[in-house]
């Protein structure tokens, strides 16, 4: 196996953009961040606002079941137009709605600890 170059916390702002996925898996084969960089990392949340939020993010990272709810369809292309417009998927843009208003509903009915 390769040896792979420690980028350093000034080199990392020097990643390329990396057109396919391959070239990424490619780059990062004989690359990696050293750990003076990953140590001044910040959360992304921290760095991008838009993502979601840490309750919501284990909701989309997979950890969850399937579920059937239907929608009438004038619901369900609002849906999608919201979503398209933030650039994620309706289903993605329905899951964190729910889980926000949980959050809110928690919250009032003073279920959070």
């Amino acid at each position: 196996m390769p040896r792979t170059r420690q980028l350093t916390s000034v080199e990392r702002h020097q990643i390329p953009d990396f057109a396919t996925e391959e070239d990424e898996a490619a780059y990062w084969r004989t690359h990696e961040l050293a750990p003076s960089a990953l140590d001044q990392m910040r959360p992304a949340r921290d760095v991008d606002p838009e993502l979601p939020s840490p309750r919501t993010e284990s909701i989309l990272r997979g950890h969850s079941r399937n579920l059937s709810v239907r929608f009438d369809l004038d619901t369900i292309r609002r849906l999608r137009r919201v979503a398209a417009k933030k650039g994620i998927g309706y289903q993605t843009l329905l899951k964190t709605f729910v889980a926000e208003r949980l959050y809110e509903e928690e919250k009032r009915e003073g279920l959070l600890h």
